[in-house]
């Protein structure tokens, strides 16, 4: 086991531009949770996944909403970096004994080690970013339903396929990462029913989840350069690549094909956070972890800690699509409408999207 402990810097990260309000997620009675945070001895800290603080993505949008939290309450949070899963249990442990009063682990793949030390320390207030498994009243979940944010990306993606194909994939088969492949396989199919259309979706079939596309872990490596080579070859001209960094593999195998191939992210407005692949975003489906993490931290420091979960969504901007940016003039001239005329109509439930968060 391997493990990078740090206290976590002020500055220096990019800044993520996705600022959204969860009006929508009220926080329960303050009895329904522990309130030792008090701000005048707040120490909050945080666990990464595998992915490490610097993914442009996921971990490092959790790790920029602790780090305002913390600017804001006046004190210096601790932040430790897994470099496996194995470092998972033994990196929250050493948090533990470091007498943090809020501990924020990033991912679901922590879950198991999240509730075990949630049941050995009562005394001790957690939230877990994107896992919803755990009923403690010590712990918080923050969970995001993207799927409504990647159905209006599957919309668009199909809207501006040329190729009439596109494709999704996962790091691994969790559901924090297939709702956004589902979501996106329903945008099109919706993209489908309503144009008359037949754009195909590779790496994940509605009928068929079982089957779809994994790399296996979420490593920017040649797995995932490999298999974004797969779906080029293939003849997809719009990539949705779900797990952290592995969307840079995809960024070099469009690059070296020399074709006119678009990129999709995910968690972070990838246009903004990383620019290596600017040229190459149609859009990105947005996560407010940033957000939900700075509020989650600044109200368990003022002692307003609850474990009612905390949900993002299209209706209170927790979720949503990034701008298609350098895209804009090369997308339909409709197109934008359409999207904010989707997006209303999921909202008020004319337009149905599923997931495992809302069934």
């Amino acid at each position: 086991m391997s493990k990078t402990i740090r206290r976590a810097a002020m500055g220096g990260i990019a800044t993520l531009g996705f600022a959204a309000l969860l009006a929508g997620c009220a926080s329960a009675p303050a009895e329904t949770g522990s309130t030792n945070a008090a701000a005048s001895n707040a120490l909050p800290c945080m666990v990464s996944d595998a992915g490490g603080f610097d993914d442009k993505s996921f971990n490092q949008a959790g790790f920029e909403g602790l780090n305002d939290a913390a600017k804001k309450i006046g004190v210096e949070p601790i932040t430790v970096q897994s470099d496996s899963e194995t470092a998972f249990a033994p990196n929250i442990s050493s948090l533990v004994d470091q007498n943090c009063t809020l501990i924020v682990t990033v991912g679901f793949a922590l879950a198991d080690a999240t509730k075990a030390a949630a049941e050995a320390n009562s005394d001790i207030d957690f939230a877990i970013i994107d896992d919803a498994s755990i009923t403690a009243d010590n712990v918080k979940p923050i969970t995001f339903d993207t799927a409504g944010a990647a159905f209006l990306a599957g919309y668009a993606a199909a809207d501006y396929s040329k190729s009439g194909i596109v494709a999704t994939w996962g790091g691994m088969n969790f559901p924090t990462v297939t709702i956004f492949m589902d979501g996106f396989a329903q945008g099109v199919k919706y993209y489908n029913e309503q144009k008359s259309k037949d754009v195909k979706v590779l790496g994940y079939d509605l009928t068929a989840p079982d089957s779809a596309t994994f790399t296996g872990g979420f490593e920017a490596n040649d797995v995932a350069k490999t298999t974004a080579q797969n779906f080029i070859d293939q003849g997809a001209d719009v990539l949705l690549p779900v797990g952290g960094p592995i969307y840079q593999s995809a960024g070099v195998a469009i690059q070296e094909s020399g074709k006119d191939i678009a990129l999709v992210g995910v968690d972070s407005d990838l246009y903004e956070s990383d620019p290596t692949y600017k040229d190459l975003y149609l859009t990105s489906i947005l996560k407010g972890i940033k957000t939900a993490t700075d509020t989650v931290v600044t109200d368990a420091a003022a002692g307003n800690f609850t474990s009612k979960p905390y949900v993002g969504t299209l209706e209170n901007d927790g979720v949503g699509m990034a701008p298609f940016h350098d895209f804009e003039s090369k997308v339909n001239s409709s197109l934008q409408g359409e999207i904010d005329d989707l997006k209303a109509k999921i909202i008020s439930g004319d337009v149905k999207v599923s997931s495992y968060l809302n069934k």
